[in-house]
């Protein structure tokens, strides 16, 4: 249970602030923008914190599925299982938020990638850190 808790209040705060520095990025924002203007960002990511929230939630916690059924194969360890999560949380943020028309591209489907992949592999360093997990039970032969 304590898996999901840390899914789900890491994974939105931290993917939201990554959407919003990739749609500003995307939209040309820091090409023309002063190192003044940084705080307008840091506001809209505060007020926008509800709705990190609220589409985040369920997608965090699918990934803390994930997560939670490789904790319980033997042969996964936490390295390779935190590469397993992001990289599942990076395919799946990809074709989530990333558009499929002649403006996508290599560096949209990376950047949107890690939306997903930074938060998927930090909770679950959290998770592995600070949560005791359970033991891996042998399969029957």
């Amino acid at each position: 249970m304590k898996r999901y808790l840390v899914f789900a209040l890491v994974g939105p705060f931290v993917g939201g602030f990554l959407l919003l520095l990739t749609t500003t990025y995307q939209s040309g924002y820091w090409a023309q923008t002063s190192l003044g203007e940084v705080g307008k960002l840091f506001a809209v990511f505060f007020k926008t914190l509800q709705y990190s929230y609220l589409f985040g939630l369920l997608p965090a916690l699918m990934i803390g599925a994930v997560d939670d059924i490789l904790v319980h194969i033997r042969r996964v360890g936490p390295g390779l299982r935190m590469l397993l999560v992001g990289l599942c949380a990076f395919v799946l943020a990809s074709l989530t938020y990333s558009s499929r028309g002649p403006d996508s591209g290599a560096v949209q489907f990376i950047l949107y990638g890690l939306v997903g992949f930074v938060p998927a592999v930090i909770s679950s360093w959290l998770v592995h850190r600070y949560v005791k997990e359970p033991q891996a039970v042998a399969a029957p032969t």
